[in-house]
């Protein structure tokens, strides 16, 4: 069974959290990773990013501020 991959990418503006998002895509080993953001626009570019490699947004969800955008690999 796969597991989740997180990545926390607080305190980072873009692209680094987009850049963390690729890099976690591109080394494989998970179907879903979830990427914690703390603004908006990373937010929106991570979500823009996964979905450009064909991966989809699962969902994201706020709390304190901080953002959990969860991409899954494929439809």
């Amino acid at each position: 069974e796969e597991m989740a991959k997180t990545i926390d990418a607080r305190g980072l503006s873009c692209p680094q959290p987009v850049l963390m998002t690729l890099d976690g895509i591109k080394a494989g080993g998970a179907d879903e990773i979830i990427v914690t953001v703390d603004n908006d626009a990373s937010k929106e570019n991570v979500s823009r990013a996964a979905v450009s490699r064909g991966w989809t947004v699962a969902g994201i969800d706020e709390k304190n501020g901080l953002f959990n955008v969860t991409i899954r690999k494929g439809q």
